[in-house]
């Protein structure tokens, strides 16, 4: 059966998730939503770096293409600076009776106990008013701390903690309003960013634990965030910025799941513009890596580098995506509501295999 799909966006994550559109045969690339006049009119080839012509051409047009009526949205429009305006995009695409991947606003992986009724009700509505599902997900929040962690923790006897981290160098990450307006590097450490305002990180990351613990049948008391903040002694080059010595370079937060006082999930991340910061923090394997650790019997430590044309950020960028295209039929073909990753059968990257 053929799926016919709308991308939403082709910026960081968008264009490699137009490029598994593209590429997978159980797909059909029916529209392209573009933000920039500048981008409109050119083939969804040339906006993925592709050579072939798809005859498909992006546009602007929002509601031209929702007139297309297609099976699923892939959505990946930055969201985080614009939250409640990309949960209403959201919510107009379901109550069209389209179903959507997406990969913001992160905190929709898994709501429950992050959002109050009130905001997750809504939603809930638009998609069983269109009779269609909603899935947010990626690599962090995502895969790499929901399936992951929770096929490792199916080989314990006994489980004492789930941590799940993500450890990277930044430093060639291409996204100056992220790196420098949300999460605050190059400033000064007592100004405090968007990332690091008080309930941002357990709303953002705090559905990571609360999904591990509604997964595990554990039951949490509170979830609790703390951060870091470490300057750079020597001045950095950072995506066409010069980070300056003293100011922010180096960011370890953690969101914990906390049960009978005891810190039973937690989601860390340690975030460096040079690998030389911070040599007290944990190190990744690599230049970058996503880490789980099971403790218990017996003890897990599993180690996910990941590498796309020698650039591990890249990598993260493109699984994001694929994973969210990988998902474009199950979520299609799931009940109408919003979805979290245990309700999804098992996704494979079933067709890519080339020879």
């Amino acid at each position: 059966m053929t799926y016919r799909v709308v991308q939403w966006s082709t910026g960081n994550v968008g264009r490699w998730s137009l490029r598994s559109v593209i590429a997978r045969p159980e797909l059909e690339l029916v529209g392209v939503w573009v933000s920039s006049a500048a981008k409109a009119g050119k083939d969804a080839a040339e906006l993925a770096g592709l050579d072939e012509p798809t005859g498909i051409l992006a546009t602007t047009d929002a509601e031209a293409l929702l007139d297309l009526k297609p099976d699923c949205i892939v959505h990946t429009a930055m969201a985080d600076d614009r939250l409640m305006e990309a949960v209403e995009d959201l919510k107009t695409f379901l109550r069209a009776g389209i179903n959507v991947v997406s990969s913001s606003p992160v905190f929709l992986q898994f709501p429950y106990g992050t959002m109050p009724a009130e905001a997750i009700d809504p939603i809930v509505a638009a998609a069983e008013e269109g009779g269609a599902s909603l899935w947010v997900n990626g690599i962090d929040p995502g895969w790499a701390n929901d399936w992951l962690p929770l096929l490792v923790t199916s080989g314990s006897e006994r489980i004492d903690q789930v941590v799940c981290s993500e450890l990277m160098d930044y430093s060639t990450y291409d996204n100056p309003k992220v790196l420098f307006d949300i999460m605050g590097f190059g400033s000064a450490l007592d100004d405090l960013p968007l990332l690091l305002q008080p309930g941002v990180l357990t709303l953002a990351w705090g559905s990571v634990v609360r999904q591990l613990a509604a997964a595990l049948d554990v039951e949490l008391d509170e979830v609790t965030q703390h951060f870091e903040r470490l300057p750079t002694p020597d001045p950095i080059e950072v995506a066409g910025r010069t980070v300056e010595a003293g100011t922010a370079a180096a960011l370890r937060f953690q969101v914990n799941g906390m049960r009978s006082g005891r810190a039973v999930f937690v989601l860390e991340h340690i975030t460096r513009l040079h690998p030389g910061l911070a040599p007290e923090w944990p190190q990744p394997t690599g230049k970058g890596c996503y880490r789980v650790e099971v403790k218990g019997e017996p003890d897990y430590q599993l180690d996910l580098q990941l590498y796309s044309g020698g650039d591990h950020a890249r990598a993260g960028l493109v699984g994001t995506a694929a994973r969210l295209v990988s998902c474009v039929p199950a979520v299609i073909e799931a009940r109408p509501g919003l979805l979290t990753a245990v309700d999804l059968p098992l996704t494979t990257g079933r067709g890519m295999v080339h020879a």
